[in-house]
């Protein structure tokens, strides 16, 4: 048990003894806490039988323990037993401050889902004639209509299905309507937001873009200077890649927002879920919680952006139930097989005891070219030339390397060693020129959010990291920075590189949204390592 665990379950027995003791609950009580840990708000009693359970007791009799012991309250008789820390919500069991905050969390989307807008006819039909002859699809004219009527849009799809065109569309639909409308754009990371604001920022039009803990002023784990008290001054808020927002940081949010703003939420449910407790879209994507956004609710099934290979990989995985599956690889191999070296996905096997020398070349290649970038730079007044600054951190986005691990010879700590040697521990002031520089920390005073990535140029003797918005930094405002050529896949989320080099270490479950997510950052190529064996073991277990 761990030493959360093991205190929460002391704090119980003293707080709230038991009325009835079993030895199950102290294996509920580690397997609750592990689910927060990893991010998961409770247990799916649908779900395997967690450590410490045996699969006879699972869920009944760990059911029938926090029941006899008192522990245990169902949703719908919450208020009555407020004594009761654990809540069964259906089939999931979750404690219940998480449970109340997430009840609250929806209720509210739900409310402004339902929430009715004036909309005078003439301006529907005028925006719908708009987006009919900007190409629009049904699903599509149907965000727009709901912009214009609804309090919240819920506006879901995978990659290539066109939600930039219609957050475009749906944004001038509101402004056609009311044109004074005070419009903000922001996501959970600054790579996120850059992206949304270069898509969305055209003919002259200049939103402002930020992320959401830049936007809500965050002043320290969950304080912010936005609130209800002091709330965000605009009239419509879109919020990208909202697959990436936890409870908490929503429930912040929502808080913020004026109660007669219009929300916009943007994302992609097959994705990671938040690295924080609490996946938001995934809830509210539930098959018994969608129909009661209503109309508010679109999802684009439709996929334009011809992605080859990529996007029938997944497709495939969108089919797959989210959660670690030890067998994944294996039973991708009628999509990995017929490959051919003309397609956009490469699958390369390779001995998992080190990298792959066809990972290392590339990266390699990635490296010298930052180099020789950085070497040309010209210097005026102390600041690297505009243009060859702007092409520079253009360069980061051509290639990266994604590993769902940091340690272990497929892990992100690996391919840095391999580049950097020792100064791969280092800080950033020892780095070469060319390094790509990752932002662990929100540093509102410089401009920074978490995900942040720039890049270490050189005058001379002396160093500076050159960070997106072409600010240049001294390393030393960088602390707890780390190399970026090479990133988890829970880091990418939010960008785009033209080539991606992704390895799947062996003796680990994936999760298909951890490979779809992974897989759906290359626009232009994808490099799919795995260990070798993976297909010879598919062929002895075929009938």
């Amino acid at each position: 048990m761990s030493a959360l665990a093991s205190a929460v379950l002391d704090s119980l027995q003293r707080l709230l003894p038991p009325k009835q003791s079993s030895a199950l609950l102290p294996a509920v009580v580690q397997a609750l806490i592990q689910a927060l840990e990893e991010g998961e708000l409770g247990l799916d009693c649908r779900g395997p039988a967690p450590d410490g359970i045996s699969p006879e007791d699972w869920p009944a009799a760990a059911l029938s323990a926090l029941n006899g012991a008192g522990w245990l309250v169902d949703a719908a008789e919450a208020a009555t037993a407020p004594e009761a820390p654990i809540v069964q919500d259906g089939l999931v069991l979750r404690w219940r401050r998480w449970q109340t905050q997430l009840q609250q969390c929806l209720a509210a989307i739900e409310e402004r889902a339902q929430r009715q807008r004036a909309c005078r006819e003439a301006d529907h039909q005028a925006s719908m004639a708009a987006a009919a002859k900007a190409g629009l699809d049904t699903q599509q004219c149907q965000a727009v209509s709901a912009a214009l009527r609804q309090g919240l849009v819920l506006l879901t799809g995978g990659p290539g299905t066109g939600k930039t065109s219609t957050v475009v569309q749906m944004l001038a639909a509101c402004l056609r309507q009311r044109p004074g409308l005070r419009i903000q754009l922001a996501a959970p990371t600054g790579k996120a937001a850059a992206r949304l604001a270069s898509a969305v920022n055209r003919d002259n039009t200049q939103l402002p873009s930020s992320t959401l803990h830049r936007l809500l002023e965050a002043q320290g784990e969950l304080r912010f200077g936005r609130n209800r008290r002091h709330p965000l001054e605009l009239d419509l808020l879109v919020v990208d890649e909202l697959s990436m927002v936890d409870l908490p940081l929503m429930a912040a949010l929502l808080e913020a927002l004026p109660a007669d703003a219009q929300l916009l939420l943007i994302g992609d449910a097959n994705q990671l879920p938040p690295v924080g407790t609490g996946a938001v879209l995934e809830e509210l994507c539930r098959p018994e919680r969608r129909p009661l956004l209503g109309d508010a609710a679109v999802e684009l099934r439709t996929t334009y952006r011809n992605n080859g290979a990529i996007a029938a990989l997944a497709e495939a995985l969108r089919q797959r139930p989210s959660g670690p599956q030890g067998e994944l690889l294996q039973e991708l191999q009628p999509s990995l097989q017929p490959l051919t070296p003309k397609d956009n996905v490469t699958w390369i096997e390779a001995p998992s005891r080190s990298l792959p020398p066809a990972l290392l070349e590339a990266v390699q290649g990635q490296a010298a070219a930052l180099r020789d970038s950085c070497q040309a730079l010209v210097w005026r007044e102390g600041r690297p030339d505009p243009d060859q600054s702007a092409a520079l951190l253009a360069q980061l986005e051509e290639l990266v390397v994604l590993s769902p691990i940091r340690q272990g010879p497929w892990g992100v700590e690996a391919v840095h060693r391999a580049l950097l040697g020792d100064l791969a521990k280092s800080a950033p002031l020892h780095w070469p020129p060319g390094t790509p520089v990752l932002n662990r920390l929100n540093r509102p005073d410089q401009g920074l959010a978490n995900g942040d990535i720039g890049v270490v140029v050189q005058q001379g003797s002396e160093r500076r990291v050159l960070m997106p918005g072409q600010r240049l930094l001294h390393p030393a405002q960088l602390n707890g920075a780390e190399p970026a050529f090479a990133l988890t896949v829970h880091k990418s989320q939010g960008s785009q590189y033209k080539t991606v080099q992704f390895l799947l270490p062996a003796n680990r479950p994936l999760d298909p949204r951890l490979i779809y997510t992974g897989l759906t950052r290359a626009q232009r190529q994808a490099y799919l390592f795995t260990p070798l064996g993976i297909s010879s073991r598919q062929n002895q277990n075929a009938p």
